[in-house]
């Protein structure tokens, strides 16, 4: 007689595998929590570094003009052959995009190319200021929208409560420029 051994199956328990599921789920508690608040801190890091740029570029801007970007039009100027004039009017956001991303002239007109056809009323000595003309996205709200406030101080004239969605305010009578957001605005 031929007796067969009974087969053992090898396996883990329901109680087993439980114990694995819950320690995983623990672990992923603990974990994911800590790349949310990284993902925060690369997303602040960069709104300080995008705000110190421009307030570095509204700066030198000031320095070398005698007023803010926008607080003058861009239009107006004649640039050389193959260059364009800025288009924006004053207290326009285009006007504060033109004036640092354009060269510029001692009156705030702008152009795209610097131009030196020996005539003054071509030449735009100053500038650029920034690489391109738009404005990098707030990080926080994932917008570039830049609002232009006059009255020389952002916390008058209904701007005390900034309208979150939006990029960025800037007065251009003070040079203050901040993130349009309500948690992120007083930097």
């Amino acid at each position: 007689m031929n007796k067969q051994k009974p087969l053992i199956q090898k396996g883990f328990t329901l109680v087993e595998l439980l114990i694995v599921v819950i320690i995983l789920a623990i672990l992923a508690a603990i974990v994911v929590p800590q790349f949310a608040s990284s993902t925060d801190d690369a997303k602040d890091s960069a709104l300080d570094s995008n705000l110190a740029n421009l307030r570095a570029a509204i700066d030198l801007y000031y320095q070398q003009h005698g007023k803010y970007p926008s607080a003058v039009a861009a239009t107006g100027g004649t640039c050389v052959a193959g260059g364009a004039v800025g288009t924006g009017a004053i207290n326009t956001d285009r006007a504060f995009k033109d004036q640092l991303a354009f060269y510029t002239n001692a009156a705030g007109q702008s152009c795209t190319i610097q131009g030196d056809d020996g005539t003054p009323a071509t030449y735009f000595p100053y500038g650029p200021y920034l690489k391109k003309d738009t404005l990098p996205k707030n990080t926080m709200t994932d917008a570039e929208l830049l609002t232009i406030v006059t009255v020389g101080n952002l916390q008058l004239a209904g701007t005390a409560a900034p309208a979150v969605g939006k990029g960025w305010r800037f007065d251009n009578k003070s040079g203050k420029f901040v993130a349009d957001h309500a948690d992120y605005d007083d930097r």
